[in-house]
């Protein structure tokens, strides 16, 4: 049974074509009538219309072309998903690299790259001109029809893709900084050569479906879509995209207006399918993962403190929807009818089961497909005063946000976070407008510090004022046997703790990878009834915004600054990362990770050098394969205590094996308690931070390289894990009490005190209040106010403070579709 929720259904008949491939004209235009017993098709117009002239007839089959292709979504069908998700990942996965892939093209092949996109962009439309006009003449209507139909549905395709181009405002590859922001002035996205290009030849190869001319036909037009990336056009992005619109183009305008007396081949419906009901497997369903700041994990966090939930592995995040659903439904018995701690754990739990409804369908057998539209949010933030905004050498206002730009004044978000499944296939997507204020730079004496203290080249840090759109994140995704892999903007979070991750967290903006995640726990015969079950989880990305390189092997490209390479290094570092965490028992989990910095000028990135990140860190004729960093966890539920003390840590060092037994590791201890003594809605954590000062080191040397990154373990300039930074030490709590699972008020403290030996010194402490509720059933309320006192002498002398009071209004709409 198909439900649209919050979309009109298209209750018309229109025209169905038949099964792609059959040649027989006059099977064709039988599988062409009406048929009431089925659903709309995606891409026809209302009845078959093979009256192609030009003027009167032309123009109103423009006009019927558009507005089949705007109102399509209305005729919307779940089979649908089997190919618009994966067409929907895979281009989100290209748009979330498409900075990268802009950085390999070759200058030497830029011109080349360009005549050969142009002048085969011509040839198809000399094509289809001389076809119409030779058809004419020679009364050959095949051909002339051929002709005609290819420049209607260019026309259409190149019409469209010129609106999406004023809508987006993407600049080109060899504009701007080259990561292709949208609405910020361009007309990159997306491309109408690809559009004309896929048009005609979709429509040459069904007129004359020999395989020689489909080949020739798609050959050409995959031909000038690549070169358009290879001259430097267009991002992969706005040439996939392009090219499914005149694709989509050019099979409307001929199954609704091509003669089948003239021959041709069938072009039937995009979603043909098999009847009969498939076996569902659940291990081979793909899903979305929760978003790190989702309100899902402190309310699945108390149920496991609580003890009604086991741990889907606390250091390994985010879980997919399907991982929590698994979860809640293990816990289906563990909830008594009486008693008020009992009532409050399930008060929580129905709320979860409610999230997860659709997924413990599937888990019972349903189809896995579906798309919805999660929620649409705004956050306005006003900060007044002068906030931190620089975690590597000083502190941060604002923490664990995704790398968001902010600075005194007015700050705002808003997005869309969107998911569908199909089968093994899934597609997750977050893209929000980002504003911020311009930041200054800081003053000379400062960078001049910075300078010194980082052994760079002094270099401005201030930012023009923010507005862009920014893809979060957004990922297509496939399971094979509850082994998922995943490709696009992704963050990890591989601690326990909520203050940050000390190998990896959402404090800065996610980055492309690719992502190999167990997202059931596996079992090791003998080893396991030891250890007990594990996940494991391995990824490989993408940095951007590094600056400064040492570079054994380049040119002195700075004086004063031996092989020190910026301020914009090319090309970028990579940074991989693996995780295996174990369950000896229900309640403890344990696990150890690695991530290492790889990659950029001088150092190819190679098989070989990759592995050599596993076993050699040391200064070679091609220079440092790589940062290393190690990190242990545990978690550990006390059995036996009254209200269900939850004790974890998390600890980190760099270039060794492992933080356990080293005498120079950063260690993140905390505790949670999800009740206090006869307050029940009442919760406490806290958590200690503390960053080594170790003499036989330089300052600052957890995250920074002095042979190697400049930049440190950053991406876009923000620490890639905990807010901590380098020589710190702090503490973060929070107390919460929850007024019902929806509704709450969280009290929170931030210490942060960096030693004198790095850049001075200084010290933050941040106060805040968060309430959190809902205003309707489907609207969430979210209010921050912090006080902020800081003082970094190298920053200013006096003490500083600000004061940041944020509001965010979440709309879940219920927009989507479903088995």
């Amino acid at each position: 049974m198909l439900v649209v929720a919050g979309m009109a259904q298209n209750q018309g008949n229109t025209t169905t074509g038949n099964a792609a491939g059959q040649t027989s004209s006059n099977a064709w235009h039988k599988s062409s009538a009406v048929d009431k017993d089925q659903p709309p098709d995606f891409t026809l117009l209302p009845g078959e219309d093979p009256e192609n002239r030009l003027v009167s007839p032309f123009l109103k089959h423009l006009a019927g072309d558009q507005k089949q292709f705007w109102t399509s979504p209305t005729r919307f069908r779940v089979k649908d998903l089997k190919w618009i998700a994966p067409f929907t990942g895979v281009t989100a996965a290209f748009m979330a690299s498409d900075s990268w892939w802009g950085r390999q093209v070759n200058p030497a092949h830029m011109q080349t790259s360009l005549h050969i996109s142009d002048y085969g962009t011509y040839s198809l439309i000399g094509l289809g001109g001389s076809a119409f006009l030779l058809g004419h003449i020679t009364h050959d209507e095949h051909m002339q029809e051929s002709g005609l139909l290819s420049g209607e549905a260019a026309i259409n395709a190149t019409a469209v893709a010129y609106l999406f181009k004023e809508i987006t405002q993407r600049p080109r590859p060899y504009q701007d900084d080259g990561n292709g922001h949208f609405f910020t002035g361009g007309a990159s996205f997306p491309s109408e050569h690809s559009a004309i290009a896929w048009s005609i030849a979709s429509v040459f190869a069904h007129e004359y479906p020999g395989w020689f001319t489909q080949m020739a036909a798609y050959g050409l037009a995959t031909t000038i879509s690549a070169t358009r990336v290879t001259a430097k056009q267009h991002f992969p992005s706005d040439v996939i995209v392009g090219g499914a619109l005149g694709w989509v183009f050019g099979r409307q305008v001929y199954r609704a207006h091509h003669d089948p007396e003239l021959g041709g081949s069938g072009w039937g419906s995009s979603m043909d399918e098999s009847t009969g009901e498939k076996p569902r497997n659940p291990d081979y369903m793909a899903s979305p993962y929760v978003e790190l700041d989702s309100w899902i994990y402190p309310a699945m966090q108390r149920l496991i403190a609580l003890g009604y939930l086991k741990s889907p592995i606390l250091g390994m995040r985010p879980w997919t929807r399907m991982q929590c659903a698994r979860t809640l439904t293990e816990a289906q018995d563990k909830f008594p009818d009486d008693g008020i701690e009992e009532g409050e754990a399930g008060k929580l739990y129905m709320k979860l089961t409610q999230e997860f409804a659709q997924e413990a369908a599937r888990l019972d057998g349903a189809a896995n497909e579906g798309a919805r539209v999660e929620s649409v949010y705004t956050r306005s933030m006003g900060i007044s005063g002068t906030p931190l905004a620089d975690g590597f050498n000083f502190g941060q206002t604002i923490i664990n946000d995704y790398g968001r730009p902010y600075w005194t004044g007015y700050n705002n978000v808003t997005g869309v976070v969107a998911d569908a499944e199909a089968g093994p296939v899934a597609f997750s997507f977050q893209g929000e407008y980002q504003h911020a204020p311009a930041m200054p730079s800081q003053p000379a004496a400062v960078l001049d510090a910075i300078s010194s203290a980082n052994f760079t080249p002094p270099f401005p840090n201030g930012r023009p004022q923010t507005d862009q759109f920014q893809l979060l994140n957004t990922a297509v995704l496939l399971n094979v046997n509850n082994i998922q892999f995943s490709f696009g903007e992704q963050s990890q979070w591989l601690g326990p703790g909520e203050a940050g991750s000390l190998l990896m967290s959402n404090n800065a903006a996610p980055f492309p990878a690719f992502k190999i995640d167990t997202v059931v726990p596996n079992e090791i015969p003998g080893l396991s009834r030891i250890l007990g079950p594990f996940r494991t989880e391995f990824f490989i990305g993408q940095l951007s915004g590094q600056r400064w390189e040492e570079c054994d092997t380049c040119p002195q490209m700075n004086p004063g600054f031996p092989n020190v390479v910026g301020p914009n290094i090319n090309p970028q570092p990579f940074i991989h990362g693996d995780k295996i965490s174990f369950q000896p028992t229900p309640n403890f989990e344990f696990g150890m990770g690695i991530t290492a910095m790889f990659g950029g000028p001088g150092l190819p990135v190679t098989f070989g050098n990759f592995f050599r990140t596993y076993y050699v860190h040391s200064n070679t004729a091609i220079g440092d394969p790589g940062k290393r960093i190690s990190a242990a966890d545990f978690s550990y539920r006390v059995p036996g205590i009254r209200n269900w003390l939850t004790v974890y840590g998390d600890s980190l060092v760099v270039d060794e094996v492992s933080p356990i037994g080293s005498t120079r590791a950063t260690v993140n201890p905390g505790f949670y308690l999800p009740q206090i003594p006869k307050i029940p809605k009442l919760e406490l954590r806290a958590e200690g931070l503390n960053e080594p000062v170790h003499n036989q080191f330089f300052p600052g040397f957890v995250y920074y390289d002095l042979r190697r990154y400049r930049s440190g373990y950053t991406n876009d300039g923000d620490l890639l894990a905990s807010w901590i930074g380098r020589m710190g030490r702090g503490a973060q709590a929070w107390l919460t009490y929850w007024f019902s699972p929806s509704n709450k008020l969280q009290l929170g403290y931030r210490l942060q005190e960096v030693n004198h030996d790095l850049l001075e010194g200084g010290r933050l402490a941040d106060y805040s209040a968060q309430f959190d509720f809902m205003a309707t059933p489907q609207v969430a309320v979210g209010t921050v106010l912090q006080y902020e006192q800081w003082r970094f002498p190298l920053l200013d002398t006096a003490r500083q403070d600000n004061v940041t009071a944020s509001v965010q209004l979440k709309f879940y709409p219920r927009w989507g579709i479903r088995h």
